[in-house]
């Protein structure tokens, strides 16, 4: 199960904000169906992208306005089905300081965004599943990356925090966090809660673009796991999926934010990784592209191409919330980032099931059979009563 997946992008617009309406910003950005165009103020020329799904989330009264839960209707849900089958998901969001990407993943108050959503109805499914041979088991973590460095968030405490967590590799599962705290979670009460206290521990401050711009990458994670008990055998198999909510700090222009002394460093560490994820994703879009010699990717250039291995060419179903400005005064930023979702939809991923090999053999031999009774069922030819008994022979040996 699995195989070569690109990676899906939705681009999502937001309302103006004070700063633009206070300026007199003027709307460059229109959606049609999946497409986005945007129109450089200076010369009027336009540009139009196809993504996966273009949402329109700038004017409540246009015909075409999409809220919150469309967005996790349409991405959200995605995230859970896959989880369900055995796979590992990603979905981080990427754009502009200020540019709507912590709306779109976590929300406002009870304008809720993806991550407490698909929580929620994690918990809100296992308490559903009629099943009793399957049981369930979630984990969490939450961390962040600040100037290069892994804090944990879900214990802000740990002595490891001040010089950050080590990045290390797993030979078969890939790179992760040495001393991370995963927390085995109960219920959406008690995970909701553990999110609001990652929250406060986030690194954010104030610039000129943004009243709490996040200085810092934040990764939460689920490890969904569903044990399936065969009662004849009495054998239990696992089947886990890593689910990784990602949001990006925001790139940055030093003459937009008026960043300094430690505001300035934080800003030119995030800029340095999301270069580094830009050249990731050109690397493996090129090879997807069918180039006779493949180009190395970059992924150990920064900390956080390196955690996010998986999700980019990697064992992961990948989405990308692309979160663009609707005003002219930031058209280089937004054309800059529907260029990098442009080349980020060109990526190919391999994602496989997370199943233990006695599973994948089951389910390996279940398929065989269920061949062989095509077989004997469809006939095959041949008239003789010596066919009729084999064909009799191997039911029997079947049933």
């Amino acid at each position: 199960m699995g195989g070569d997946e690109n990676v899906k992008v939705a681009v999502r617009v937001r309302p103006f904000n004070q700063r633009e309406i206070d300026r007199n910003a003027k709307l460059i950005i229109k959606m049609s169906g999946p497409q986005t165009t945007i129109t450089d103020p200076a010369t009027g020329k336009t540009k139009t992208f196809s993504f996966d799904y273009s949402l329109f989330s700038h004017d409540k009264s246009h015909p075409e306005f999409v809220g919150q839960d469309f967005v996790y209707e349409k991405l959200g849900k995605d995230v859970l089905r896959s989880a369900w089958e055995g796979f590992n998901v990603s979905l981080f969001a990427y754009g502009q300081t200020g540019s709507g990407k912590s709306y779109s993943m976590v929300g406002y108050g009870e304008d809720k965004g993806i991550v407490p959503l698909a929580s929620e109805e994690i918990f809100a499914r296992i308490k559903e599943s009629k099943d009793p041979n399957i049981k369930f088991h979630v984990e969490a973590a939450m961390m962040e990356i600040y100037n290069e460095q892994v804090r944990d968030l879900f214990n802000p405490t740990n002595p490891d925090n001040k010089h950050g967590l080590k990045i290390r590799e797993h030979p078969k599962k890939g790179p992760y966090v040495d001393g991370l705290s995963l927390a085995a979670v109960q219920s959406w009460k008690d995970l909701e809660q553990m999110l609001d206290e990652g929250a406060k521990a986030r690194t954010v401050a104030s610039t000129m673009m943004n009243a709490t711009s996040s200085r810092a990458h934040t990764i939460f994670q689920i490890v969904f796991t569903q044990t399936t008990v065969n009662r004849e055998t009495g054998k239990a198999m696992d089947k886990t999926s890593r689910i990784s909510l990602i949001d990006l700090a925001g790139s940055e222009r030093v003459s937009k934010t008026g960043a300094e002394g430690s505001r300035l460093k934080e800003g030119a560490a995030i800029n340095k990784s999301l270069s580094a994820l830009g050249n990731c994703i050109t690397a493996l879009a090129d090879n997807a592209g069918g180039k006779k010699k493949k180009i190395r990717v970059p992924y150990r250039d920064s900390a956080l191409t390196f955690i996010l291995r998986e999700s980019l060419g990697g064992n992961a179903r990948t989405t990308m919330i692309a979160a663009v400005s609707p005003a002219d005064i930031n058209f280089d930023e937004s054309m800059s980032t529907l260029r990098y979702a442009d080349r980020a939809k060109q990526i190919k991923n391999k994602a496989t099931v997370n199943e233990d090999e006695n599973a994948k053999l089951v389910r390996s031999l279940r398929a065989e059979i269920e061949e062989l009774r095509n077989q004997i069922g469809g006939g095959g030819g041949g008239g003789g009563g010596g066919n009729d008994e084999e064909g009799q022979r191997l039911r029997e040996q079947l049933e």
